[in-house]
């Protein structure tokens, strides 16, 4: 029952990585350029970058963590 909380979790934090990773700008804007205001280089669109960074670092933490309890419990 816990190895397929733990998997579940998983899976979800995974996806919800790779959408984050997806959002960033890249050398040209990205994705997140869409949720930054009006303007491509507006003050509000460094607040959602930086948010953005938050979000992916807790997501790849989760997902260590997540790796980890399954690699020591399936082991």
């Amino acid at each position: 029952m816990f190895n397929a909380i733990v998997m579940f979790l998983h899976v979800v934090v995974s996806l919800v990585l790779i959408l984050f990773v997806l959002l960033h700008a890249g050398r040209g804007g990205g994705l997140s350029d869409m949720f930054g205001g009006v303007g491509g280089s507006s003050a509000g669109s460094t607040v959602v970058e930086k948010n953005l960074d938050r979000l992916t670092v807790m997501a790849a933490l989760v997902f260590l963590f997540t790796t980890m309890l399954l690699s020591m419990r399936l082991s």
